[in-house]
């Protein structure tokens, strides 16, 4: 009697071929880089969120003295360094007062954009770098069944088994990926449109001073 196959996913990694187990390897890393990415980047949406909605209550008050720290206290400071001429007209004044914090706030924003390109790669590339050990695996399955002139099921099965288990590898990895970065994609955009509204008003209402604000507590 034939011994049954161990179709165990420990099992198919072990008996796959080295350049399947090389793909398998590679878009398993892949796969933790981008849950570590994901948390890292959820953590950091839910900080700036936060203190979103701070400097978007602050423009809406036209005043930023509120803010002890966060984002809006880092836009605001920015805007604290701005040397204005005395003889400059006030829409001038409310055109560099908002490039300024402009600037700073997509300063801000730019620990939330570091990794996405990585899960934009991992998203598009990660099911194709599965599908060629799938390809490998397939193509050396029926590479063994010529050379032991046996077309059972029961000998290509685990062959065809180990090569599958590279695409599914893969498809775990691109599918986070993508919903990843669509996700941050998308809030990070209306951060920062929440953010230049916000700079807008405080610039309006900031512009009337003869010299750039200063935050409580300088």
């Amino acid at each position: 009697m034939t011994e049954a196959h161990d179709f165990s996913l420990v099992a198919l990694f072990l008996q796959a071929d080295l350049v399947v187990k090389a793909v398998m390897l590679a878009l398993a890393a892949a796969s933790l880089a981008v849950w570590t990415i994901l948390l890292d980047k959820s953590f950091r949406l839910r900080r700036l969120r936060r203190d979103m909605a701070a400097f978007d209550a602050a423009g809406r008050a036209g005043h930023g003295q509120a803010l002890e720290s966060g984002l809006g206290r880092q836009v605001l400071q920015a805007g604290a360094t701005l040397r204005f001429d005395p003889d400059e007209d006030r829409l001038t004044r409310k055109e560099r007062l908002r490039e300024t914090m402009r600037l700073a706030l997509a300063d801000a924003m730019r620990p939330l954009e570091t990794g996405l390109p990585f899960l934009a790669t991992v998203g598009s590339a990660g099911p194709f770098i599965g599908l060629f050990g799938t390809v490998w695996g397939i193509m050396n399955s029926f590479t063994a069944i010529a050379r032991s002139n046996n077309t059972s099921l029961a000998v290509v099965a685990p062959g065809i088994a180990e090569a599958l288990l590279a695409t599914a590898i893969g498809l775990a990895a691109a599918i986070p990926a993508v919903m990843a970065y669509n996700r941050f994609i998308v809030a990070g955009a209306r951060l920062r449109g929440d953010g230049q509204a916000a700079i807008a008003r405080l610039a309006d209402a900031l512009s009337e001073a003869r010299r750039a604000p200063v935050p409580a507590g300088d």
